[in-house]
């Protein structure tokens, strides 16, 4: 099968339908198709359709090749002043977009975020853009917190073990939350991350869960209840939030350059998959295959 979902593009060709784009147009792709005809697609939440058919997922191949086809409306038109290499970073940055939005993130709030890895990171630099006052990055690794700390979050705090409770009471006061943070994401799917971000919210606050946990994660419901906590899944992006992703990135609100170590040749692809696995790159690029392969 064909690997990646997370691309941009030029366009070589067009269908005979196709009226807003051109031969030429540089694109970011929104690698799922939805089939626009059940509940969720004509509710507007097309991200939760069940005959989605998403790049790279089983049985459907990826973009990591010289060509892709793709509905015209699922194509995202890069500005002048918007790199490819920003183009093809838009799809985890609409993953982000998606979690801020789930959790209501208003002006002001406090923003827990659990884990420090690309749809982390970039969460933080989110909720910043929708003003969150105080944004806490949570992870095990200090050289992730570090950066971290110098891309988008305000404070960060390292996790080094201990009660679910205890941890959070920590958070709490190391970082002045007074009876809580506004909005917990959890970004990394981990079950202390999930017991503790239960725990460090106010009464009435929000959770957010991104990350997708490997087995199921046991956490305090009479928390959830006393405190009516409100708790929300993500999956995915939904309608605007690509174009949201692309007014952040065309406007300087959000950096993802910043995110990319490096682009690697298409022929080096392989070689790339194994240095993401190593932990040795925050985000690495592939570029596309040459004209003449």
């Amino acid at each position: 099968m064909v690997l990646g979902h997370e691309s941009s593009g030029t366009v070589v060709k067009v269908g005979k339908g196709v009226t807003n784009l051109k031969i030429g147009d540089r694109v970011a792709m929104e690698p799922g198709i939805p089939c626009r005809r059940c509940s969720a697609c004509k509710n507007g939440t097309y991200n939760l359709c069940k005959k989605m058919a998403f790049a790279a997922t089983p049985p459907y191949d990826g973009t990591l090749a010289q060509f892709y086809i793709l509905p015209e409306d699922l194509c995202c038109k890069l500005p002048d002043n918007v790199s490819l290499q920003e183009g093809a970073m838009l799809e985890p940055l609409s993953v982000a977009v998606h979690i801020c939005r789930q959790g209501k993130i208003q002006h002001g709030d406090s923003v827990v975020v659990f884990g420090a890895g690309p749809i982390g990171l970039l969460c933080c630099a989110v909720a910043r853009a929708y003003g969150a006052g105080k944004v806490i990055a949570v992870d095990i690794q200090k050289s992730r917190l570090d950066f971290a700390r110098s891309f988008a979050a305000s404070a960060t705090f390292e996790y080094s073990g201990g009660t679910a409770v205890e941890s959070a009471q920590k958070l709490v006061q190391e970082n002045d939350l007074g009876d809580g943070a506004d909005v917990a994401i959890d970004a990394s799917g981990a079950a202390s991350s999930i017991q503790t971000a239960i725990n460090v919210l106010r009464m009435g606050g929000s959770y957010v869960q991104g990350g997708m946990p490997h087995a199921d994660i046991p956490f305090s419901m009479v928390d959830a209840c006393t405190k009516e906590l409100t708790i929300r899944g993500s999956f995915r992006y939904g309608p605007k939030d690509y174009e949201t992703a692309l007014g952040m990135v065309a406007t300087g609100a959000v950096d993802v350059k910043k995110l990319i170590t490096k682009t690697v040749p298409f022929e080096d692809a392989e070689q790339a998959f194994h240095e993401v696995k190593e932990g040795k790159v925050i985000k690495l690029l592939i570029a596309g295959p040459s004209q003449d392969v």
